[in-house]
């Protein structure tokens, strides 16, 4: 299996406060590897970190073979790195397909683009059906959707997706999951942040458990889903 994300002894800083302490993760391609926690443990500057938002003190980060530690994050997109952040930060003044065409910006190949446009189109058909509509009058489910839509107009060999499911309903929940499972299916690996471990757990190949800046537990999805502590501590199961 070929490791495409290697995250080696990371630290990093917030002025003088140490919010990641020494961590590790791998990725191997066509995985989907979850990454929970509690709020604050780290898992959103874990993704800051990787997508180069934020300089790491120390440790190192591999992506396909290359040291990308010191690249700048517009670099990390070109290489196939792309997040789809917490807060879905979609550009709300524009419709849909102008969102989705902001996502294939740094890409030249238009005849593929166009399939990718297709592709996400399909795999949200409530994107198609409000393709002319302004970004910041959809749902907050739609705009999640138009979120991870346009991060896949980059065409990503990672997709980084940062909380997903937050502030959805049930149903939605169970949609954005089904979806992702997809995407990762289609051939896309995928490292999920997300709070709603029990969804995280069921879909992932792998998982670590981060706990105010230190990974301090590892596993497959199945095997931590059924931990006691992991239970206790993240799935309300005494």
């Amino acid at each position: 299996m070929t490791t495409l994300l290697e995250i080696e002894d990371v630290s990093l800083l917030y002025g003088r406060i140490k919010a990641l302490h020494g961590i590790s993760i791998t990725v191997n391609e066509g995985e989907i590897v979850a990454l929970i926690g509690a709020n604050g443990a780290g898992k959103s500057t874990t993704m800051r970190a990787i997508s180069g938002i934020r300089p790491v003190a120390s440790g190192s980060i591999r992506f396909a073979g290359e040291d990308i530690t010191k690249l700048r994050a517009d670099l990390r997109v070109r290489r196939g790195l792309c997040q789809a952040p917490e807060g879905r930060g979609i550009f709300p003044g524009m419709t849909v397909l102008e969102n989705l065409d902001m996502g294939a910006y740094t890409r030249r190949d238009r005849a593929e683009v166009a399939k990718d446009l297709a592709r996400v189109l399909e795999l949200f058909p409530r994107l198609q059906e409000r393709r002319k509509q302004v970004g910041g009058t959809l749902s907050g489910g739609e705009q999640q959707m138009l979120a991870v839509g346009r991060a896949l107009m980059s065409r990503p060999k990672l997709l980084l997706l940062d909380e997903p499911s937050m502030g959805l309903a049930p149903m939605l929940i169970q949609q954005i999951f089904s979806i992702i499972t997809e995407i990762n299916e289609q051939g896309t690996t995928i490292l999920l942040v997300e709070q709603n471990a029990q969804q995280a757990l069921a879909r992932a190949h792998r998982a670590y458990v981060l706990e105010t800046g230190r990974i301090v537990k590892e596993g497959t999805g199945a095997e931590l889903l059924h931990d006691p502590s992991v239970k206790e501590a993240y799935l309300g199961v005494a």
